[in-house]
């Protein structure tokens, strides 16, 4: 009991009584076999980004640069500084599909992916922070079949996703593959605190991953596994997240829809990207005759934050203009606080349209 959760360190792998059933439960959920030699867990997820990318990607022994491919940008910001080698990141612009007066969604522009010799893993995240994109199951089945053809690994993020802690508001078939990476984390089921991160893989990727824990960390948090580990045993931990965490977030989602269209109407020509799952909504102002850094200032003086959307086009062939027309907007906080929030945004955006500056 407590000894173990705090008097004791546990091998670099993680807590083996941990390991061993959640292994158990990821067979269950994902219709394959994965084994304790398919697990390692690391002290959050932004550490096994950080082994991953530079463990696969950087400058290999012949002196040639191999890259990570995000085949879907705009991506996760946290990604952006991890690697150690400069120039390690490569990207293509989405295809865009429009729905609606107000709603759109990105898609993987399979025809004009830049996947050459020198890729070494692509790399995409379900749901995606910023924009709440959840690529659709024939999507990852042939990104899964790209990669296996040239013998690299597709690197899934799946810290908003199935089976944990669940936060998709559409149809995802939760899917693990030998050629797959796959990343679990902790803190969207409540404990960032504990600081754990899971990585799904083939045994050499997962031994190598434990013993570069063991140099970084020597061994990760205890806290977390043992919190989590009653959960595992009987699959309550799905209850959790289908009952409680995805109810609640699909909640919030639609009602700052609800104020967005409240707040803007058809004042201006705004989108938002269809809102699939995570915490965000991703706006786009198309034709803002200011930049969204230049709105992020004038929102900050009203004391409201919003994350413009340069920041996650940080790899690639970026298209500036649709850079600089986004940005992303966290629906996490209370309800009078976000629907107070996007009323100041509604404000400053229809000012800077009326003015032109």
């Amino acid at each position: 009991g407590f000894d173990r959760i705090l008097a004791d360190y546990d091998p670099p792998r993680g807590d083996p009584l941990f390991v061993e059933e959640l292994a158990a439960f990821l067979s269950r959920r994902f219709g394959c076999r994965i084994g304790p030699e398919n697990i390692a867990v690391t002290n959050g997820g932004q550490t096994a980004y950080f082994c991953l990318i530079n463990m696969l990607a950087g400058r290999a022994s012949d002196g040639s640069l191999r890259k990570i491919l995000f085949p879907l940008m705009p991506e996760y910001i946290g990604y952006a500084d991890q690697s150690i080698e400069a120039d390690t990141f490569i990207s293509a612009r989405p295809r865009i599909e429009f729905s609606g007066k107000h709603t759109f969604k990105y898609h993987i522009d399979f025809e004009n992916l830049p996947i050459g010799d020198e890729v070494a893993a692509i790399c995409v995240s379900r749901p995606t922070n910023p924009t709440g994109n959840v690529l659709t199951d024939d999507e990852v089945s042939r990104l899964s079949a790209l990669a296996e053809s040239q013998d690299i690994p597709l690197i899934i993020d799946n810290a908003y996703g199935t089976p944990f802690p669940g936060i998709i508001f559409t149809e995802a078939r939760p899917v693990w593959r030998p050629n797959m990476i796959l990343t679990l984390s902790l803190s969207k089921l409540g404990l960032p605190g504990t600081r754990t991160g899971i990585v799904v893989a083939r045994p050499e990727i997962a031994d190598a991953l434990a013993a570069m824990n063991g140099v970084l960390s020597l061994a990760s948090g205890n806290i977390g596994q043992a919190l989590i580990l009653p959960f595992l045993k009987n699959d309550e931990i799905v209850r959790i997240s289908d009952e409680i965490i995805r109810p609640y977030y699909l909640i919030k989602s639609r009602r700052a829809l609800e104020w967005l269209e409240e707040s803007f109407g058809d004042a201006v020509d705004y989108k938002v990207h269809k809102s699939e799952g995570a915490m965000f909504l991703w706006l786009w102002f198309r034709n803002l005759p200011i930049t969204t850094m230049e709105l992020y200032e004038r929102l900050k003086r009203r004391r409201v934050l919003i994350v413009p959307g340069r920041y996650f086009f940080f790899a690639g062939d970026v298209d500036g203009k649709h850079r600089d027309e986004c940005l992303r907007l966290t629906y996490s906080q209370s309800d009078d606080t976000v629907r107070e929030g996007i009323r100041i945004l509604a404000e400053e955006v229809k000012r800077a349209y009326a003015e032109g500056t």
